[in-house]
Parts: C-alpha cells; sequence; structure tokens
C-alpha cells in the first residue's frame, strides 16, 4: 500500500470491515491500547470464590482533551458490562467520567469476573482500580 493515494487505503479499509466486522469478537478493542497486556495480567491475579449477579469492568475513557493518555474505569454492576456501558451513556446512574469520557467497554481482562457474588465483587472492584492505579494508569472509579 506504499505509495497509494489516501482515498484508496480508506476504500480497500471500508471494504475489509464491512467483510470481516461479523467476524470480530466482542471483547477486542477498536482501537490499540499499550497498557492493555498489563491489565490482563493484573486482572488475571483477582479470583472469585463464589458465583452471583454481579460482574465486575472495565471501560476506557479518553483523557485527550486534558492532553493526558487514555485511562479506565472500573466498575461493578448487576447487569452486562455491554448493558452497564450503555446505561452510563444514556446518563442512567451514570458516573461523569464514563458519560463524558467512556470509549468502549473493555471486556476482555474481566471475563473471568462475571457473575460473581456481590461482596466479592465490591472488594475485587476496589483493589482492581488500586492495583491499575499503582500500575500507572488513569483510573476512576472503583469504589
Amino acid at each position: 500500500m506504499r505509495g497509494a493515494m489516501s482515498f484508496n487505503i480508506e476504500r480497500a479499509l471500508e471494504v475489509l470491515w464491512a467483510c470481516a466486522a461479523a467476524s470480530v469478537p466482542e471483547w477486542l478493542p477498536m482501537r490499540y491500547i499499550d497498557w492493555l497486556p498489563e491489565a490482563y495480567e493484573i486482572s488475571l491475579t483477582f479470583k472469585a470464590a463464589a458465583t452471583g449477579r454481579s460482574n465486575i469492568y472495565l471501560v476506557l475513557l479518553d483523557f485527550s482533551d486534558r492532553g493526558g493518555p487514555l485511562g479506565v474505569y472500573v466498575g461493578m454492576s448487576k447487569y452486562s458490562p455491554a448493558q452497564r456501558f450503555d446505561q452510563h451513556k444514556a446518563g442512567i446512574r451514570s458516573a461523569g467520567s464514563v458519560l463524558k469520557r467512556g470509549i468502549e467497554v473493555l471486556t476482555g481482562p474481566t471475563m473471568h469476573l462475571q457473575y460473581i457474588k456481590r461482596s466479592e465483587a465490591t472488594r475485587i472492584e476496589a483493589q482492581l482500580a488500586q492495583a491499575l492505579s499503582a500500575a500507572g494508569l488513569a483510573v476512576k472509579g472503583g469504589h
């Protein structure tokens, strides 16, 4: 593609996306995030012993208007991460950081923290936020 006109590249990407969109898994982020492997490693250190109805989720936050890097919101809900993200963006019991800066749900790192006991979810949410913050990420939520 080197030397190709940019409109040809854009057209080729549109065709590629139209053909491949259905095969892209839900947990795959739609943009490159340099700290995502570290987020996976950190979140995998947390385990839940009991099943329940609570879910831990991460939302990618955009701090570019402040000149900052991408950040993450750590949350807990009885709803699926995608449903809860939609609620945040619709202003339903929304955290201001997700309403204003939320880009997408990062489903992958917390897939193993779905349908867990509420008391454990509360503990893990706070500890996960603290661990991600200690790793140098801009973290909101986790209370």
